[in-house]
């Protein structure tokens, strides 16, 4: 799960690291009145989950009230690469001497966090990343361990940080890997990591991911779920127990078993398909279960065609046609759909399925064949 920038400062407050204050404002008057008690100059900023506010006019500096509403009136309402600014940030000016890049990101091949500091904040870290690879340093952290001052001293000196705040940056690192750990994130970012004028540091912007996971331990970030910002089929898989990913293609995919559906996805591009979404039905999927997920596929207006593909361990073929055909007296699909069943009461599946001869509904054999029928009726 995401979070707003503001809410990712006010984690990382609850764990020590230094940000700017700042008030969220939804409306005009809020913002203005965040903007009086803060003081001037004072910052509002356009809360959304994409990067680039910047660029596209999300954060202004205002120097007084005028100014502040003025702002507050343009950014509210605005479409920031596809997301409708509904909120902002309103934060006193910070007194910029120079922009550090920090974050901790869970890297899955080494089962650590990793930990990357960089002198060159304030931009695109993929960028830095393609023209300087040497200038991001790069630290894996022992979980049983945990973050270390010598952890911070070694960054710090690969990457170049002034010696004078190499203290300042270090403490920041460690409360922002208490943060990480304690909240259990899966991405904790700080792009730019200020030090002021005075060479103290603080932590400008937040670039929070938690994971869904853990998010019955951590109810209080539970609360901060934007649902209104969600993809609308992701919303409704989840309400339903489904496990959904969107995806940009056309050929709607359903499968038992996440290596299963991987694979589907990877066979029908092999086709030269391109997938519409991931559905994990799960094992031991029931009818209803069944129905629920065409429901959800058929909801992406995109979608020209699926597929099933069911491999029947703890799931039961039956169990899967009879929610196929549940579904099609309920929702009456309009666009074809490619049937695999294998496995555990494969053939009686089977036998419902033809015994009930639903419109437009194909039977195949093999995965491969599934795909190729598929993409072949999807038209892609």
């Amino acid at each position: 799960m995401d979070l707003l920038e503001y809410q990712g400062k006010q984690l990382f407050a609850r764990h020590g690291v230094p940000v700017p204050k700042g008030a969220p404002a939804t409306t005009v008057e809020q913002a203005v009145a965040a903007a009086d008690e803060l003081g001037y100059p004072c910052v509002v900023k356009a809360q959304v989950l994409i990067g680039g506010r910047g660029k596209a006019g999300g954060i202004k500096l205002a120097n007084d009230r005028h100014e502040a509403e003025e702002h507050a009136r343009a950014i509210l309402g605005m479409d920031i690469r596809g997301f409708t600014v509904h909120e902002v940030w309103v934060e006193e000016a910070s007194d910029i001497a120079a922009e550090y890049y920090a974050s901790i990101v869970f890297d899955r091949s080494a089962k650590k966090p990793l930990v990357m500091l960089s002198t060159q904040g304030g931009m695109d870290i993929e960028e830095v990343a393609e023209r300087d690879p040497d200038a991001i340093a790069k630290l894996h952290v022992d979980p049983l361990l945990g973050f270390q001052d010598f952890h911070a001293r070694r960054l710090a000196f690969e990457a170049g940080v002034d010696a004078d705040v190499i203290r300042g940056v270090g403490a920041l690192l460690s409360k922002l890997y208490d943060a990480f750990v304690g909240e259990e994130a899966m991405l904790v970012e700080v792009n730019p990591l200020i030090v002021t004028g005075d060479r103290s540091v603080a932590a400008l912007d937040a670039k929070v991911t938690l994971d869904d996971n853990a998010l019955f331990r951590h109810p209080e970030n539970a609360e901060l779920r934007d649902v209104s910002a969600e993809d609308p089929q992701e919303r409704m898989a989840r309400e339903r127990g489904l496990t959904y990913v969107k995806l940009d293609g056309n050929v709607g995919i359903l499968g038992n078993g996440a290596g299963l559906v991987m694979s589907t996805l990877d066979v029908v591009a092999q086709a030269g398909g391109a997938p519409a979404n991931f559905l994990d039905a799960g094992g031991g999927a029931k009818a209803e279960e069944i129905t629920s997920a065409v429901e959800v596929i058929l909801s992406n207006d995109a979608v020209t065609a699926v597929l099933f593909n069911i491999f029947g361990g703890i799931t039961r073929g039956d169990e899967v046609a009879k929610g196929l055909i549940e579904a099609f007296a309920q929702i009456e699909p309009d666009v074809p759909f490619v049937v695999r069943l294998d496995g555990t009461n494969d053939q009686e599946g089977r036998a419902l399925l033809a015994a009930a001869d639903l419109p437009n509904v194909h039977a195949e054999a093999t995965m491969l064949g599934a795909a190729k029928k598929v993409v072949e009726l999807a038209g892609s």
